[in-house]
């Protein structure tokens, strides 16, 4: 525990300008982050006695060694950086809400030629038209088969579009009605954007000039004598309404407003936000968090406005904010959301009327889902501390092994073999510390060898981080050869980054940076304003970390390292044997102080190093369930990775090869001739023949076929036929 007197800035250092402040600790991690009007004003609270501090505070500031700080010119710009920064570098004191599940939204995807009305989850992406979020998906396709009626839009895949295309036959919901059928012609790309615009026009909030329309339609078909088309219309104007009727007016003169409530107690914290468009209820979500900071109801409402708005611009962004509390400096919260809608934000509380009284239903949903909240959280931590200990107790642990690390093998009769490695804390996955690992120190099939290079190659580069920041000290010197810290790492391959966006991810940049002594404390240093073009202290540019070597070490930063943090408890995917491999890669680097244990498909038995018997826990254990939820996840992400290896694999074409031939011409050329297989018969004139194809490309072509081995054909093993290629070149 560090005494904060030892890192005080002294006296004079700080200026009393706005700015940005960091804590980090021993080991360089950013672990909180806040802002301030008067720097020094604020700094100064976190070096009182500590008697006076909040618990929270307290912990935080004897955590940290030292503390930076960058200046700005305003308190919007404190603002703007200060949640750059907790995004960045994710610090453990501050309050960070998280998403009890993922929204679906409403989503038009203006960006395409024939916009298509579809459910969508996650990030949001450029040029599409969001509505909600809503709170089941169900609600959003009963909402859109209603007003399919009225404006038909594409809602297909983009598969399905283009058989439609090709065969000249519109699906099923083309020959209903429900559909405007552009796939085969029946509008125009200009009419059928004009159907998607007016369906956005209607979910925003403008839906009486719709309805008008339509009954006035109706009546003067009714006066023409067509009664047919006038029932249409007639249920057309129904079907609006029905789907106006699912979101109830709340609010009078078309309001546009987010509404924000939060519902809190010593340790927790609930917000519930409720999105109101049109004067009625479009969406709601909701966010649970951990008090781990000392924080009052405006500072936990300024943290939703930075996490619900940090990434919206525009429309997104509405007109009033109603909250419970105001931010402590609210003119510079409205100045950041203005600047992120392009016009004026109304930052309040609501006083009386409507608005008020349906803030008090928005509290009421806070406190249920806060109260929900605590009661699944208490049963699920007593159940997960009673798996820890009983796993602690079979394996003969001093301590329940808050660190569960499983690797896990997966290939196909020998080929793309390839290794997971999965993170559980507390007895919860930690998604963003997964691994994986291509096997490539060998060919063939090999679990215990697979499993020992993986097990040597993750602990490597723990090693490795303890000697970069300076605990290599106190660590016995291994038996093994542990790479210099920068250097490459001596084993072949190396973890590859998973896709991005699923959880599953390589985990953030691993900073480099000097060899330091432990518990270095670290002097403010002078900062620059932002502008200036003077980085601000420990601020380096995000990389891309190299597959299979290491360069050389950067400036520390901050962000959570790749391999840093050592578990209590290493699971394996498999019997003795790769737990003997296991064992012996950890020997072999002189670690000695981590667990080791196997879990067995046949029996669930678990394995134990130098052990000729297995541990046999009851089928009702709790920590049997555990290790079996644990190493079902290293299988279920090891599998995932082997496949997606596989398909890229199987996909691949004598056209990759072929230099300068980018995508957009191999398309071209499959395009042109059909397939691969009329492609690869085709002759240089004819190749010659496609736009964009010169004869020294299509020399280049013919040649890659000339050379590529024929592909054996592909048989479906459960009903013995031949699987031809596709117009794709693909195997269907």
């Amino acid at each position: 525990m560090a005494d904060p007197s030892s890192y005080r800035p002294k006296p004079g250092q700080i200026p009393d300008s706005p700015g940005v402040y960091k804590f980090r600790d021993e080991h360089r991690r950013v672990i909180y982050v806040g802002k301030a009007k008067n720097l020094r004003q604020r700094l100064a609270n976190y070096f009182q006695d500590l008697a006076g501090l909040h618990p929270r505070t307290r912990t935080m500031v004897t955590t940290a060694a030292s503390v930076e700080w960058t200046v700005v010119s305003t308190e919007v710009e404190a603002l703007q950086l200060e949640y750059s920064w907790i995004k960045e570098f994710d610090p453990r004191f501050n309050v960070k809400y998280r998403d009890d599940k993922s929204y679906p939204y409403l989503a038009v995807t203006l960006n395409e030629e024939f916009p298509r009305v579809q459910v969508m989850r996650g990030a949001k992406k450029k040029g599409v038209r969001y509505f909600g979020p809503y709170g089941h998906a169900w609600a959003i396709r009963e909402t859109v088969d209603l007003m399919l009626r009225v404006f038909p839009v594409r809602t297909c895949s983009a598969g399905v579009f283009k058989n439609a295309e090709r065969t000249g036959r519109p699906c099923l919901l083309g020959y209903i009605g429900k559909c405007s059928a552009p796939c085969v012609g029946r509008v125009t790309p200009e009419e059928h954007r004009d159907l998607a615009e007016d369906f956005c026009d209607f979910m925003a909030g403008r839906t009486g000039t719709y309805i008008r329309r339509l009954e006035k339609d109706m009546m003067q078909a009714a006066e023409e004598m067509e009664y047919e088309r006038a029932a249409r219309l007639r249920d057309d104007a129904e079907a609006l309404k029905r789907a106006m009727e699912k979101s109830a007016v709340v609010l009078a003169d078309a309001t546009d407003a987010d509404l924000i409530a939060v519902a809190e107690d010593e340790l927790e914290a609930a917000v519930q936000i409720f999105h109101v468009r049109g004067g009625r209820v479009r969406g709601q979500r909701g966010w649970v968090t951990d008090k781990v900071e000392a924080v009052d109801t405006a500072g936990l409402v300024e943290h939703a406005l930075q996490q619900l708005y940090g990434e919206e611009t525009g429309d997104s962004v509405p007109k009033e904010v109603l909250v419970p509390a105001l931010p402590e400096d609210p003119d510079a919260v409205s100045q950041w959301l203005a600047d992120r809608r392009g016009s004026q934000v109304s930052l309040r509380i609501p006083q009386r009327g409507d608005k008020k009284d349906l803030m008090g239903t928005v509290q009421r949903n806070a406190q249920q889902a806060l109260g929900l909240h605590k009661t699944k959280r208490a049963s699920d931590l007593t159940t997960r501390s009673r798996a820890l200990e009983e796993i602690a107790e079979a394996l003969g642990l001093d301590t329940a092994p808050l660190r569960v690390e499983c690797f896990d093998i997966s290939h196909l009769q020998g080929d793309d073999v390839v290794a997971s490695m999965v993170v559980f804390e507390d007895g919860l996955a930690r998604k963003s510390e997964y691994r994986r690992f291509q096997i490539k120190g060998f060919e063939g099939q090999d679990d215990v060898r697979s499993m020992h290079e993986v097990i040597g190659r993750r602990f490597k580069r723990y090693l490795q981080e303890k000697e970069r920041t300076g605990e290599w000290e106190d660590t016995p010197a291994p038996t093994g050869p542990v790479p210099a810290p920068g250097g490459p790492v001596p084993t072949p391959g190396g973890p590859v980054p998973a896709p991005g966006g699923t959880g599953e991810t390589d985990g953030a940049d691993e900073a480099g940076g000097t060899v330091e002594t432990p518990r270095t404390v670290e002097t403010p240093r002078t900062v620059e304003t932002p502008g200036t073009g003077e980085p601000g202290p420990g601020v380096a540019p995000a990389a891309q970390e190299p597959v299979t070597v290491r360069e050389e070490p950067r400036e520390d930063d901050g962000r959570p390292k790749r391999f840093a943090y050592p578990p209590q408890l290493v699971v394996v995917d498999g019997g003795q044997p790769q737990v003997a491999a296991a064992k012996r890669a950890l020997d072999e680097l002189g670690i000695d102080d981590i667990a080791v244990c196997g879990l067995a498909k046949r029996l669930e038995e678990v394995w134990v190093p130098d052990d000729d018997d297995p541990v046999v826990l009851p089928r009702s254990s709790e920590g049997l369930y555990l290790l079996q939820r644990i190493r079902d996840e290293a299988h279920r992400f090891a599998i995932t990775y082997q496949r997606a290896k596989r398909a890229k694999r199987i996909r691949s074409s004598p056209l990759d090869d072929v230099p300068g031939l980018g995508e957009t011409r191999k398309q071209a050329l499959i395009k042109h001739f059909g397939s691969v297989k009329k492609l690869r018969q085709a002759t240089i004139d004819e190749i010659c023949e496609v736009p964009g194809i010169g004869r020294r490309t299509a020399e280049s072509v013919a040649a890659a076929f000339a050379t590529a081995a024929p592909a054996a054909p592909a048989v479906n093993t459960a009903t013995g036929e031949i699987i031809e290629e596709d117009d794709g070149g693909s195997r269907t």
